[in-house]
């Protein structure tokens, strides 16, 4: 009798641990799924401050183009990544690029440089950073329009040996109080459009285009 007792309760201890492990995966199956749509639309989100829906119409997400390993050290990528196209009716826009400077105040500061196919810059927007509040957080948007200040510029506008901070006889704004991470990110977006202008062909062979600057200057004036 005792023993059938036991038997009786072991079954059921099982049961329920059986019941509680299915509970269990299917919640984090639930949260995972969670978690990935919620880190897909923080990036979609970041991708369409960049280039907005009215100057692209294909899925920013999954139009990639693999960087080459030649280029991952002047965009500080230890393990690579891909360049988001933007297209316009199949017509290429511009190109989101992931780039991560090691020179900030307090570590790694990783951005996404998005440049038109004419080579200007088309949004610049900081991903992560360790920065001190109050002053070198001001790369965020949130905390202070400065990232805005690189839009349409080139490596030709201004020279590259004025992208720097004006305390550098840049062209650049630093912030009060903290020079270094300012600095950091100018060089960083300038060593992104570098990469880009060798890049570029490349990548527009990739995508079944001749190397014509016009395609660049087309779409980012419709």
């Amino acid at each position: 009798m005792i023993f059938q007792s036991m038997s009786k309760n072991s079954l059921l201890l099982a049961l329920f641990a059986l019941i509680t492990a299915l509970i269990l995966a299917s919640t984090d199956r639930v949260t995972e799924d969670r978690i990935a749509e919620s880190e897909r639309l923080a990036a979609q989100k970041a991708l369409f401050e960049i280039v907005p829906l009215a100057r692209h119409n294909n899925d920013l997400l999954v139009d990639l183009q693999p960087i080459p390993e030649q280029y991952w050290l002047a965009l500080g990528l230890d393990n690579g990544g891909d360049v988001h196209i933007a297209r316009l009716d199949d017509q290429p826009v511009a190109a989101i690029v992931p780039s991560i400077t090691t020179d900030g105040y307090s570590g790694d500061i990783a951005m996404i440089v998005g440049i038109n196919f004419d080579g200007t810059v088309a949004g610049v927007r900081v991903v992560d950073h360790k920065e001190t509040p109050g002053l070198g957080d001001k790369v965020e948007l949130r905390k202070s329009d400065w990232i805005l200040s690189f839009n349409g510029k080139s490596l030709n506008n201004p020279e590259i040996s004025k992208w720097n901070v004006k305390k550098d006889r840049g062209d650049f704004d630093q912030f009060t109080g903290a020079t270094i991470t300012p600095k950091a990110v100018i060089h960083q977006i300038a060593k992104t459009l570098e990469y880009f202008e060798k890049d570029r062909e490349r990548l527009l062979s990739a995508l079944n285009f001749s190397d014509n600057p016009s395609l660049g200057e087309q779409a980012y004036n419709e």
